[in-house]
């Protein structure tokens, strides 16, 4: 398991959330609703989907599946402008990530993810920063094929002594 670290700079997004926790994580509904109406979205860059995830401050220090966070069903635009209704703004603000490379149909993404936050992480030079995560599903993204591909980023910071 190696990442990337890439600077990332600030990205603006626009889509559906939901509020949901990991005890009874279902982002289906999140997603169905979002994609029949994203064509809506104007300043769009790029055909990626971004699936967020924004954590409460200190989520990753003390880890609670029944912990509420925001789940979002995204793409990146340009400006927020025109804004179509019961859609939502967010900026991911710039900063360091992780850059995983996710490959498979999702049932071991439990066991993926777990290896991140319980290995790489607590053996790298850094640590989870309070800023949203997210999976980039660009064109090798094929919902639950063992062959789709996605990235996964996770926001570090170097360590304090």
């Amino acid at each position: 398991m190696k990442p990337r670290i890439i600077a990332l700079e600030e990205k603006k997004i626009v889509g559906c959330k939901q509020n949901m926790n990991y005890a009874a994580y279902n982002p289906v509904p999140l997603w169905q609703s979002f994609m029949p109406i994203k064509k809506e979205i104007v300043n769009t860059i790029g055909s990626d989907l971004f699936s967020v995830q924004q954590f409460p401050k200190g989520f990753w220090i003390a880890f609670n599946p029944e912990t509420i966070f925001e789940k979002w069903a995204a793409v990146e635009v340009s400006a927020f402008e025109n804004i179509p209704p019961n859609m939502h703004t967010l900026v991911i603000p710039g900063g360091w990530y992780a850059v995983f490379d996710y490959k498979g149909d999702g049932s071991d993404a439990p066991a993926f993810f777990e290896a991140i936050f319980s290995e790489w992480i607590p053996n790298s030079a850094y640590v989870v920063d309070d800023r949203p995560h997210f999976e980039i599903l660009g064109s090798k993204y094929k919902k639950g094929d063992p062959d789709s591909e996605e990235e996964v980023w996770i926001p570090v910071r170097l360590k304090t002594l």
